[in-house]
């Protein structure tokens, strides 16, 4: 009689445990049918000029902080050569450029929205010597110098540092006289590195750029009336997968906290 009461209660345990995983109502099943699925990374591609590489990166910290779902990577270089890779098709969801003509000619190829871009920062143009140079020019004159034998340009048909460059040479009458002494790079961060390493004896560089190398010194700054103004837009592309993404991260670039990071590396807000 004992032996039936237990093999009895035995089979009642074993019907409950099957009833308790069938249903999927134990604490473990229960906690998984109300936890919220991860939130999925959404990546953002940004074309962006090569002088705000270091302000950017700051950026990004502070930017995945408050927005861990989105994941920015940044593809720097010179504008021009951004712009064609957005025209041939090249992903990207924005695009941060070192001068207005850039952002114009892909907003009148409908690849921007007029509505969607804006000028968002100003620069400044300075000749750098190296750190430990013995001859410093005072003026864009001094360039012609015997004594100054390189001068470091970016390429100024898709180098807008290169382009500002080459209209203050122009506005001094000094364009076609330092040809045979100019040495031409891909943008104005291989502008800084070859005055840095002594490739050359002096380079037109931003004030942003020359500001975050211990290497080089300002030898003096470009008389701004000799040049066009230097705006950087930033534009969200039309391409875009990611629009909302996007738009919250074009809004951020213009938050207080954003335009600080940008002061600190030496730009100037609008």
């Amino acid at each position: 009689m004992k032996s039936s009461m237990i093999w009895l209660a035995i089979i009642a345990i074993a019907i409950m445990l099957a009833g308790c995983g069938s249903n999927g109502n134990t604490p473990a099943n229960q906690a998984q049918q109300t936890a919220e699925p991860p939130a999925k990374t959404v990546e953002l591609t940004i074309s962006a000029a090569a002088s705000l590489t270091d302000a950017l990166n700051d950026i990004q910290g502070l930017y995945a902080k408050s927005n861990p779902a989105v994941k920015l990577n940044f593809n720097f270089g010179a504008s021009g050569a951004l712009q064609q890779q957005i025209e041939q098709g090249a992903p990207a969801d924005l695009f941060l450029s070192a001068a207005p003509k850039n952002m114009k000619a892909l907003v009148d190829k409908q690849l921007i929205d007029a509505d969607k871009q804006i000028n968002l920062l100003k620069n400044e143009l300075v000749v750098v010597v190296p750190a430990d140079s013995k001859t410093t020019p005072a003026s864009i004159n001094d360039l012609s110098k015997a004594e100054v034998k390189t001068v470091a340009i970016g390429i100024p048909e898709s180098v807008p540092a290169g382009n500002y460059a080459k209209e203050a040479l122009t506005s001094a009458k000094l364009w076609d006289a330092l040809q045979s002494k100019s040495v031409q790079a891909k943008d104005v961060r291989q502008v800084l590195q070859y005055v840095e390493t002594g490739n050359a004896d002096a380079g037109f560089v931003y004030k942003t750029d020359a500001l975050t190398s211990q290497k080089i010194k300002i030898a003096f700054t470009v008389d701004p009336a000799s040049y066009s103004p230097i705006v950087y837009p930033i534009g969200i592309v039309k391409a875009t997968k990611n629009n909302k993404e996007a738009e919250d991260f074009y809004a951020y670039l213009q938050t207080e906290e954003a335009l600080d990071v940008f002061v600190k590396y030496g730009f100037s807000t609008q």
